[in-house]
């Protein structure tokens, strides 16, 4: 497929028109099956295209995602750091610290971060122990 930008020499409208190939386009036009959507006319022809500035807006677009997924990844960095220097690693044994913090009131426990299964937080937050989950990203730089 292609694309042309066309022209209609009787009323100066442009407007875009797709074909199957230059050749399709060349048939059509010699057979007078071109035509005027505003105002009827067969006097169209093709104007200049620039057809290498679309792969200069996928470019954009892409450099775009990459730029919004740089900063999302910096923003989740910044939480992990923020996390490692103020709560204690507990690891696997996240449920089990979750509720010994909650059951025997511990308030001078330091804040606590680990893993723990989608079924252990479903059971704590059952239980009334407040939890969040949060997206972990890896240290290493892929």
């Amino acid at each position: 497929m292609i694309k042309y930008k066309l022209l209609c020499e009787n009323c100066n409208n442009s407007f875009d028109s797709w074909f199957a190939s230059s050749k399709e386009y060349e048939k059509l036009k010699k057979k007078n099956f071109l035509t005027c959507y505003s105002c009827n006319s067969q006097n169209v022809k093709k104007t200049l295209m620039a057809p290498q500035l679309i792969g200069i807006k996928k470019e954009s677009k892409d450099n775009l995602k990459l730029a919004k997924h740089d900063s999302i990844k910096k923003t989740i960095k910044d939480y992990q750091k923020f996390i490692k220097e103020n709560f204690e690693y507990v690891g696997k044994n996240f449920a089990y610290e979750a509720r010994s913090i909650h059951y025997e009131r511990k308030t001078n426990k330091k804040s606590i971060y680990g893993n723990a299964s989608k079924k252990d937080l479903k059971e704590l937050k059952e239980e009334g122990i407040e939890t969040q989950m949060i997206p972990w990203v890896e240290d290493k730089d892929n």
